[in-house]
């Protein structure tokens, strides 16, 4: 038999899931197997796993990370914790791969999916969508959100001269007089530790109510795994800016595929008039630069000081596919 389908554990499927993720072209950070377990781990409950692995010659060429909650499928993850999620498919075996999906899933009494947060370029969009409505299953797509990113220039002063005058000429106002009110330190912390960790999490607790309130002990204790898994894979960029010994701003990031995420930040209320928050994203953004990265992306959301720091938005959508049987 060429084609098999089978449901696995994240301990059997782990090892070729990430292979099969570093040769994909269009994998993201959020579909990690490790990610996606750690998630699991902290809220998965009362739902049922659903990893399905498709195998072509006894290789396997397919994944799909879902969970299973009143006989509809969707990605392990959530919205608030996951910018952006996908299946694993290699690019010559897509349209069997979700053949294979979509008569197993009907086969289990599965009969809906609901698949979100996805980039344009997700292969839901550009490949599974179609290959449903053509076996089927009416599908339903709507942009409920937006990202923000832009690619990389290789220097500081070429990314300064992108932006539009009036935003090139208030970050470098902003710089000087974050320097002239005492002495900076930037640093990056990759190892995860605890000083570092306590420090990301308390400016971003204090940054506003409602990162407070987003921080409930069960997210801050996913924050905390995912930042130590994030190190010992060597994704992890946990930036801590410092203004006369004490810090007043952080960015936690992920290196991935030669990719910035920004995935969340912090800052002291108490300098916001010497707009720290906005400094440390930039100072990311030009290590970033330094460091050869070609694409930043500031994740999910339309906030204005994306834009004005050089970002292009791009719509993300979400995906219902049901079957009509």
């Amino acid at each position: 038999m060429d084609w098999q389908f089978t449901l696995e554990s994240f301990d059997s499927l782990s090892p070729f899931w990430k292979k099969l993720q570093d040769e994909s072209q269009t994998s993201y950070i959020f579909s990690l197997p490790e990610w996606s377990r750690i998630w699991w781990q902290q809220f998965g409950i009362d739902t049922r796993l659903y990893l399905g692995a498709i195998r072509y010659q006894q290789k396997i060429v397919g994944i799909a990370p879902l969970l299973i909650k009143e006989n509809i499928a969707s990605f392990i993850g959530s919205a608030n914790v996951c910018d952006y999620l996908d299946f694993i498919v290699d690019a010559n075996h897509r349209e069997a791969s979700f053949v294979m999906l979509l008569d197993n899933l009907e086969r289990e009494g599965i009969t809906r999916m609901d698949l979100a947060p996805l980039r344009p370029d997700s292969i839901v969009l550009t490949d599974l969508v179609n290959i449903a409505r053509g076996h089927g299953w009416q599908v339903s797509c709507q942009e409920e959100d937006t990202s923000v990113e832009f690619n990389l220039p290789d220097t500081w002063e070429k990314y300064l001269q992108s932006l539009i005058p009036k935003q090139r000429h208030e970050l470098k106002r902003k710089l000087r007089r974050l320097a002239e009110a005492g002495e900076i330190n930037y640093r990056i912390s990759t190892d995860a530790n605890l000083l570092d960790v306590n420090t990301f999490l308390r400016l971003f607790q204090e940054s506003s109510q409602d990162k407070a309130a987003f921080l409930t002990p069960e997210m801050e204790s996913f924050f905390r795994s995912l930042i130590s898994n994030m190190s010992e894979q060597k994704f992890l960029e946990l930036s801590i800016l410092e203004l006369n010994a004490i810090p007043v701003a952080a960015t936690m990031c992920f290196d991935y595929k030669n990719d910035v995420y920004l995935y969340n930040s912090g800052y002291d209320p108490e300098y916001s008039w010497l707009s720290v928050g906005l400094i440390s994203k930039a100072l990311c953004i030009k290590n970033s630069i330094e460091g050869g990265k070609k694409r930043f992306d500031f994740l999910k959301g339309g906030e204005k000081y994306k834009y004005h720091l050089g970002g292009h938005g791009l719509p993300i959508y979400k995906c219902s596919i049901i079957s009509t049987l």
